[in-house]
């Protein structure tokens, strides 16, 4: 009992366990709460009536009787107590009577109503409390490893009930973020074990021989060294990853173009290097409220994709602009495309769709990390594409130029910004 005196604590500690219960002490409210106002109106009844009207005992007189006998001489007899009373003593008497015989029965009809009160309301706190011991049931069966039970309480839609649903609800979440883990380390177990094999197996052949050449050493240490960078670039993303599901944002005022057009140039040279052409449409105007860093991390996981998925010779495209009162950027390329069956599955932890699908390029977190950025700035990320087309992908966001969400559509819209190809 927190803020309890500590005479108390130790006192009800010295109960018996059925005494310190919710269900009992309910119960004895109950009674005493009834006990108290029925005592009350009683005894205000009685004392309104003791007031009302004149009651009194009758008093006892002694008389002793005497007669004159035959000659002259006067006899007494032994003294008689009896009660003489007029009419008003009467009456006083009958009301006194009355008070007493309502006194008593006032009595032993609290005693009886503090006894059936107490049975009756054990009774209904054990009705009330009912969920509650559903509650804690399930509470226990629930284990770190099974946290498919539910609670799934039924009846009338009060504060049991609400308690019930939301603890449902709380279990749902963590249900799907323990699964989520567990999927995560499956997925990260499964990523890192062709590049730690890699490593291995080169050391091995390198360290194992004694007539390895310096040309063999040198490939060695380029395949070690690339498999090395893929490891490090996959903590990169699980950091992310953790720093986005914390919530840790820093958010401030950003222009949406002059971030986007910071990425753009960052891989300019790369894609100069593999033969694109790397061309910016950015509108001045757009700003949000964002985590800058994220927001980078975000585009820059598409730009990545594009510079990397693109043929030599092909085009991507940087854009930006506000539409509806949200504000996008947008990367758009000239790569395999998707089929439209994947459109989702691409945003998915770990999914390589198209031709890269099993090549060992990239590791599967950039979409996934650029979705999770996306919606915790209550944004949608939004995929275009076809086959042996192209891609677009667009990054809405509320803009901060629109005065509120009474200007803003309730969802971005769902045509490409760019417009078809």
């Amino acid at each position: 009992m927190a803020g309890a005196p500590g005479w108390l604590v130790r006192w009800t500690a010295r109960l018996p366990a059925w005494a310190r219960t919710v269900r009992s002490r309910l119960a004895l409210t109950y009674s005493a709460l009834l006990f108290a106002v029925a005592a009350l109106l009683v005894g205000g009844l009685y004392l309104a009536l003791a007031q009302t009207i004149e009651a009194k005992p009758l008093d006892p007189v002694t008389v002793k009787k005497f007669e004159k006998g035959p000659s002259g001489i006067v006899n007494y007899r032994k003294g008689e107590d009896f009660q003489a009373a007029d009419i008003t003593d009467v009456q006083q008497y009958v009301n006194y009577t009355t008070l007493q015989t309502l006194r008593t029965y006032s009595f032993i009809a609290l005693g009886v109503l503090f006894v059936l009160s107490l049975v009756i309301g054990w009774w209904v706190a054990g009705r009330a409390l009912r969920p509650v011991g559903r509650i804690t049931a399930t509470a226990r069966e629930i284990s770190g490893t099974d946290l498919s039970r539910r609670i799934a309480a039924v009846g009338p839609q009060d504060e049991l009930r609400t308690l019930a649903d939301t603890i449902d609800g709380m279990l749902d979440r963590l249900e799907a973020a323990f699964t989520a883990q567990r999927d995560l380390v499956d997925d990260v177990s499964h990523e890192l074990r062709n590049p730690v094999a890699v490593v291995q197996a080169n050391l091995d052949a390198v360290l194992s021989r004694d007539d390895v050449t310096a040309d063999e050493r040198a490939q060695a240490a380029a395949v070690v060294g690339r498999a090395t960078a893929r490891m490090g670039r996959l903590v990169e993303d699980l950091l992310a990853t953790a720093r986005v599901r914390s919530g840790a944002f820093v958010e401030r005022e950003v222009d949406l173009s002059a971030l986007a057009r910071e990425s753009a140039e960052e891989f300019r040279l790369l894609g100069s290097s593999r033969g694109l052409r790397l061309t910016l449409r950015l509108a001045p105007g757009p700003r949000v409220i964002a985590d800058a860093e994220a927001l980078t991390r975000a585009l820059d996981n598409l730009l990545s994709n594009a510079v990397r998925l693109a043929p030599g010779g092909s085009e991507v495209t940087v854009a930006s602009g506000s539409q509806a009162g949200w504000a996008w950027v947008a990367v758009r390329d000239e790569g395999p495309g998707i089929d439209p069956v994947d459109h989702e599955r691409v945003f998915d932890r770990f999914r390589r769709t198209g031709p890269s699908e099993g090549n060992g390029d990239g590791h599967g977190l950039g979409l996934a990390i650029a979705r999770q950025v996306v919606e915790s700035h209550e944004g949608r990320i939004a995929l275009f594409s076809e086959p042996r087309v192209g891609s677009t992908f667009v990054i809405w966001l509320p803009d901060r130029a629109i005065n509120g969400p009474a200007e803003r559509d309730r969802r971005p819209p769902d045509t490409d910004p760019l417009g078809r190809r």
